[in-house]
């Protein structure tokens, strides 16, 4: 597996419990306003940390932290994912992943062989403007389908769009809300801009306004059965 990087201890990454992060290098999209370059980019990526080095670290903290968070990047364009998954279950760690549903195939083989807890699945937009705004070509049929199997299984799940204005209208709300209909838990994060997005243009681009948010919160209402706003 290739890391980029570790998180020792976090408070708010897996709802409700004490976790460590676990950055994968590589990403099959290149939406603009992805902070974490260094894992999406390879001329920015640093050297991979030795798996057994985590694990070493893991081990010591057994009884303090409960889960790991595999996020990226995008671990599921990793082959070996499932492996190293299975290692860390082992453990007896909780796994939440976090996706961008391009991957149905692994994330119904992580399924299949119980090895998620919990998942997290980027909504980047309505499908129409998938390509857009992802910066890449994009099957939107594996988009769907990613949908349907997290929507049908049986872990406690999430979707999230990152809300950027210059991006993102009311209406395409309601089209996102049309495609994730019925879905236990939505999120809506606030764009924070950064040096280290990876198209320089969202470093001047301003956060919602919360009037903003609460008003797309209410417009997922009408689809979702819960939804919550982050990063305000």
């Amino acid at each position: 597996m290739n890391i980029g990087g570790f998180q020792k201890t976090s408070l708010i990454d897996y709802p409700e419990k004490i976790s460590s992060i676990i950055f994968t290098q590589g990403c099959n999209f290149r939406c603009g306003f992805c902070y974490n370059s260094s894992l999406v980019i390879p001329e920015l990526f640093t050297k991979p940390i030795e798996e057994k080095k985590i694990f070493e670290f893991l081990k010591k903290r057994i009884d303090k932290i409960e889960g790991i968070v595999i996020t990226g990047g995008e671990p599921t364009i990793h082959e070996d994912l499932s492996a190293f998954i299975k290692k860390i279950k082992e453990m007896n760690f909780l796994v939440k992943l976090d996706t961008n549903g391009s991957n149905p195939e692994m994330i119904k083989r992580l399924l299949k062989e119980n090895l998620l807890d919990y998942i997290a699945m980027d909504i980047k937009a309505p499908l129409i403007k998938y390509e857009i705004v992802t910066g890449v070509k994009v099957d939107p049929e594996k988009i769907k389908e990613s949908i349907k199997i997290i929507m049908n299984s049986s872990i406690e799940y999430e979707f999230r769009t990152t809300v950027v204005k210059s991006l993102l209208s009311e209406k395409d709300f309601e089209d996102i809300g049309k495609l994730i209909e019925g879905c236990k838990l939505y999120v809506l994060q606030s764009f924070m801009p950064t040096e280290t997005v990876i198209d320089k243009k969202y470093i001047n681009e301003k956060p919602p306004e919360k009037e903003f948010m609460e008003k797309i919160k209410k417009i997922m209402e009408k689809y979702v059965k819960k939804c919550i706003i982050r990063g305000l």
